[in-house]
């Protein structure tokens, strides 16, 4: 039986994946699909059926090392081994115990994409000191704007979530990079810019990222703004701040034998275009095509056009 299908396997690890940031990313799900305290607008995932604060451990830690393990012997070039995937990764409580498995394994960095909302609480700040590298995101400076934006649950407040920022900004001795998810005519404002810098100074973070909404996102009046826009608001944030780039590098050598299983496992997970599913399997994209064809016929997959490029998509139900 294909272990895709298998109601008892659970693969937490996909990729190496194409990052705008990282590199070559080794992501490593390690929550149920859409686990999160945020129902964001621009979210490339859907919306969040039920939002939660509760942090518990999903799985069984030994399986999600076992995968991790494997696909660092695969041979393939792996930049970081990064936490993501399904859902906010801080509200699995095995995190810490996992970076720290996976620091004692291997020397290839391991970072975290996280909302931010949970460093709040001493032990998330705690669990996330032994990574290398935090990337946690905030797109508002009011509760008014969180809450548009983020859609967050009932109990969490933007103030607080500052300043859980700030304790782990101190706290932390590896590098933070800080994304803002910006939205035409939603959080875009230059008064709200100026709020968000005042924030963002408290913080001091290594990085400001700027990023707006490539992939399809969860709520339509989610819109990308322009490179000159994202430009203008680079520059009010200064040197340390950048634009998030496309990610274009060689393509390496495929991970899988059956390319099918890992297209579903990618795109189980994201919104992936043509071009990211070569580049991640190491496979000409005629090739890769020929594949995704097969799916769609199949019924397993779902065509998506977003911004002139075309996103592959798990099918309705699957």
């Amino acid at each position: 039986m294909n272990p895709a299908k298998r109601p008892d396997v659970r693969i937490h690890v996909y990729g190496p994946v194409p990052s705008r940031r990282l590199g070559y990313s080794l992501g490593v799900d390690i929550l149920p699909y859409k686990t999160c305290t945020l129902d964001c607008l621009y979210c490339q995932l859907g919306p969040t059926p039920k939002k939660t604060i509760r942090r518990k451990s999903y799985f069984e830690m030994e399986t999600v090392l076992s995968q991790i393990q494997n696909a660092l012997q695969s041979g393939q070039e792996i930049d970081y081994i990064t936490f993501s995937g399904s859902g906010e990764p801080t509200l699995n409580a095995s995190l810490g115990k996992l970076i720290r498995n996976i620091k004692a394994m291997t020397n290839t960095p391991v970072a975290v994409l996280t909302n931010g909302t949970l460093l709040t609480s001493k032990s998330v700040r705690k669990a996330l000191l032994a990574a290398d590298l935090v990337v946690p995101s905030l797109d508002a400076a009011s509760q008014t704007m969180f809450t548009r934006v983020n859609r967050p649950h009932k109990s969490l407040k933007i103030n607080a979530v500052v300043k859980g920022l700030q304790s782990f900004s101190e706290e932390f001795k590896g590098r933070i990079w800080l994304e803002i998810m910006l939205m035409k005519n939603i959080n875009d404002s230059p008064e709200h810019i100026r709020e968000l810098k005042k924030i963002v100074d408290r913080i001091r973070p290594d990085k400001v990222q700027l990023n707006t909404v490539i992939r399809p996102p969860a709520d339509d009046t989610a819109r990308p703004l322009s490179y000159d826009e994202l430009e203008r608001i680079r520059k009010i944030f200064g040197e340390r701040c950048e634009i998030i780039a496309d990610f274009s590098r060689i393509r390496q050598t495929p991970r899988m034998a059956d390319l099918e299983v890992s297209i579903l496992e990618t795109v189980r997970r994201r919104p992936v275009t043509l071009f990211d599913l070569a580049a991640s399997l190491g496979k000409h994209q005629d090739e890769v095509l020929k594949h995704l064809n097969h799916l769609l016929d199949k019924n397993q997959i779902k065509a998506v056009s977003h911004e002139t490029k075309t996103y592959y998509e798990p099918a309705d139900g699957t």
